[in-house]
């Protein structure tokens, strides 16, 4: 296998020629990856790359750029792959093939074990396909969205991590005893509970706020599915009506709930909740891992906690400590949700006249540090929101302070279809940049606070930027590194009379971007806090609580005054408006 080294001189990566352009950087090293890959992911503490193709998956060494192992299987083609640390010595896996399987598997002593397939087909007319996939970092918890015959449900499974780890051990020493394959048995994965679509009966008694909830959220999708019957007859089409979609984050511990003690104490990343909402509902639901199992498997799991919204949820995204939950709401609202206290951290109109949001995510580019349960009652928070037109707004709010929203879309304003975006996300370890990647093979840094391009991310002119509407890439934030599928073209693709490259000329490569090795990148380089963070008691967070209610008393009343200041501008504005008698 060959790799091919990037020059790495300021000098050389850099090319000012005139002030007015932007900097250019090009990739520190590119290597040949197998054919057809479709998905890549990194582990958390950066030394191994797991990469999805039409074959299976390999393990990839993040340093080296060498395949350590792989799992090949000819007739399975991976989609989705998730790759995490689970002990010194074992990384868990997660992958998705194209038929939608599920599948967990364990590196283990430089060789692959399949653990456990999570959705195996007993009946081929109620095939059930995964949708979604994810595991908690650690690999302690998974959850799945899975669809079959027109229903979808969630299911959170617990995973045996130290029974497994025991038994890979134990694998292990019968392996060096027998000269042949052992046939070896897993502990299966457990079922913690399955979640449904919120219904409410017809029946039902709403004698609480809950019940309420779930009846308007009832409501609403009903409206919706009508809406969308309506709409297909109308244009003559014969289409079943669209599944609910969940979206769901694993919550690490806040401090809120006494069940959150029992979470491992040497696990920095062990999840004790999981907040979910489906598309078309309002409410956003949060449910505890660590409660006691039902003995009854049909019973439906009632939510630990419901936080309803005025608007139905169109995206959500969590903070990297998983304090904060924010909320595109479909009326062009973000509402940001504070988990240690229970209630919104703010509320902010971002935009009326744009479209539907798209995508949310928190630009919060600090480490995870101990202080982040006994954060600052005016703590501010940044997040980036994409809307459908290609509108792009970044918002900083908290409590008790001013809200400021800013538009980027003049800095990614284009004229050509090929220039628009295609991934515009944050870079956890780059303070206040964002990776952008449009249509059109371009890639660059772009400052949020002073609105310029920091840098452009160049490849060599015989490795383009593959499929650049839907890249195949991964962030590697302990290395500071940037992996992106590419291409080879050979000399002769490049020829302006060859439009389409010859498919025994093109080769799938992997180019990296280590950021550390530019001047101009490397000052907007986060430096990591050695801190495990500190998990407050539920007594704690009260007082922490009422202290922070103390300490914000006189902006609460300035705040006050001044709503009541507006509401009473408000009052006047409308009894001067002409009433419906006197304009007839």
């Amino acid at each position: 296998m060959s790799v091919h080294m990037g020059k790495t001189s300021p000098h050389q990566n850099w090319k000012k020629t005139s002030r007015q352009k932007t900097p250019t950087f090009k990739p520190s090293a590119t290597t040949q990856i197998p054919e057809c890959t479709n998905c890549l992911a990194s582990s958390e503490d950066g030394r191994y790359l797991g990469l999805g193709h039409s074959q299976g998956f390999s393990i990839w060494c993040a340093s080296s750029l060498i395949a350590v192992a792989e799992w090949l299987h000819d007739t399975v083609e991976m989609t989705f792959i998730q790759i995490t640390r689970m002990s010194e010595t074992t990384y868990v896996l997660g992958t998705v093939d194209d038929m939608g399987v599920a599948r967990v598997f364990a590196y283990h002593n430089e060789d692959i074990h399949l653990l456990s397939v999570l959705n195996i087909m007993e009946n081929v007319n109620k095939r059930s396909i995964c949708l979604t996939y994810e595991m908690s970092e650690g690999g302690d918890y998974a959850a799945a969205s899975i669809s079959c015959n027109g229903a979808v449900w969630l299911e959170v499974y617990s995973f045996p991590s130290d029974v497994w780890q025991k038994e890979l051990e134990m694998a292990l020493l019968q392996e060096q005893d027998s000269s042949g394959d052992v046939d070896l048995k897993w502990s299966p994965a457990s079922v913690v509970f399955k979640i449904t679509p919120s219904k409410m009966p017809a029946d039902g008694p709403l004698e609480d706020f809950f019940a309420h909830c779930l009846a308007l959220d009832t409501h609403i999708s009903s409206r919706h599915q009508q809406e969308e019957q309506a709409s297909n007859a109308d244009t003559g089409k014969i289409k079943a009506a669209s599944e609910r979609r969940c979206t769901h984050h694993f919550l690490l511990p806040c401090g809120r709930f006494i069940g959150e003690s029992r979470a491992k104490p040497q696990s920095v990343g062990f999840p004790v909740a999981l907040c979910v909402w489906w598309s078309g509902s309002q409410n956003l639901f949060q449910y505890l891992l660590q409660k006691a199992p039902n003995k009854k498997s049909d019973v439906e799991p009632v939510p630990d906690e419901l936080w309803p919204n005025a608007n139905e949820i169109l995206c959500s995204a969590v903070s990297r400590s998983t304090r904060y939950v924010a909320l595109g709401l479909d009326s062009g609202v973000v509402c940001v949700w504070d988990r240690q206290s229970g209630s919104p951290l703010s509320v902010v109109s971002v935009s009326a006249a744009d479209s539907a949001f798209l995508r949310i995510q928190f630009v919060d580019n600090s480490p995870l540090s101990a202080d982040d349960s006994h954060s600052s009652f005016t703590e501010k928070v940044k997040i980036l929101v994409l809307c459908k037109n290609g509108a792009i707004h970044t918002v900083t709010t908290g409590r008790e302070t001013q809200s400021c929203t800013m538009q980027l879309t003049d800095l990614l304003r284009t004229k050509h279809s090929g220039d628009l975006p295609t991934v515009v996300t944050s870079v956890p370890f780059l303070q206040n940049l964002l990776f952008v990647l449009q249509r059109n093979g371009k890639v660059f840094l772009l400052d949020v606070i002073n609105k310029t391009t920091v840098c452009l991310l160049v490849p060599l002119s015989t490795h383009p930027i593959a499929s650049p509407c839907n890249p195949v890439y991964a962030l590697n934030a302990k290395q500071k590194t940037l992996f992106i599928k590419g291409l080879h073209v050979s000399a002769h693709d490049l020829m302006p009379s060859c439009s389409v490259p010859s498919p025994g000329e093109s080769q799938s490569q992997l180019l990296v971007f280590r950021f550390g090795e530019s001047d101009v990148i490397k000052q907007y380089i986060i430096s990591p806090r050695q801190q495990t963070p500190n998990y407050v008691t539920l007594e704690e967070t009260c007082d922490l609580y009422l202290q922070q209610r103390a300490l914000s008393l006189d902006e609460r009343r300035k705040a006050q005054k001044q709503t009541w200041n507006q509401l009473k501008e408000t009052e006047v504005a409308v009894k001067r408006r002409p009433s419906r008698s006197t304009i007839s």
